[in-house]
């Protein structure tokens, strides 16, 4: 019985979740307020056991490590968002998660630039390090304002651009791809589990 209710209930709310493709209805914004407040009836107890628990009340209380109280309280500034008066404290821990991520520079530099440029330093040897070369060459030209893109110039960071749009083509394909089968598993428990008309 429990779970004919549950499918019933997951169905509902699928449905009620696609009912927006008509447009904005009672039914879509129930869902939607049911999804944020279980996500946030979810997340709260479990930032409660990972994160509040190992990494502030046990090693303050417990270990005694006092220097956490000064993370501690610099996160709690957070809270002060909701206060008009006092929102502008919580900039302060906004400042140092920017610096942290400040920190991480470094480190995306040496996977995302020097790696493209070891692999376009690589010897053309096959059609792969050909292509990689050429993309790379003609896309830092086309990026080279300086120059107007006529003439010859203009041909080559066309060819810059072609090697872009299939970039871009492909990681939009891709998202497409994750969402349609995301659809089709909804489809597939409406039409198999729910109504049993695909086994």
């Amino acid at each position: 019985m429990f779970e004919i209710i549950s499918t019933f209930v997951a169905a509902f709310l699928t449905l009620s979740i696609f009912s927006f493709l008509y447009k904005d209805n009672p039914f879509y914004k129930f869902a939607e307020a049911l999804l944020v407040g279980v996500s946030m009836g979810y997340a709260i107890p479990l930032v409660y056991e990972n994160v509040f628990l190992p990494y502030v009340y046990t090693p303050i209380f417990l270990s005694h490590k006092f220097i956490i109280i000064i993370p501690a309280l610099l996160g709690s500034l957070y809270m002060f968002r909701f206060s008009k008066n006092l929102g502008w404290l919580a900039r302060y821990p906004i400042v140092f998660g920017m610096a942290i991520v400040g920190m991480s520079v470094p480190m995306s530099i040496h996977s995302s630039v020097l790696v493209q440029m070891r692999s376009a330093m690589l010897p053309i040897d096959g059609i792969n390090t050909a292509l990689i070369f050429i993309g790379t060459v003609t896309i830092l030209l086309y990026f080279f304002f300086s120059k107007a893109h006529k003439g010859i110039y203009g041909k080559v960071t066309n060819v810059g651009i072609w090697f872009m749009m299939i970039g871009f083509g492909a990681s939009f394909g891709y998202t497409v791809m994750a969402r349609v089968s995301l659809l089709i598993g909804r489809i597939q428990f409406l039409l198999g589990d729910w109504l049993g008309l695909v086994r």
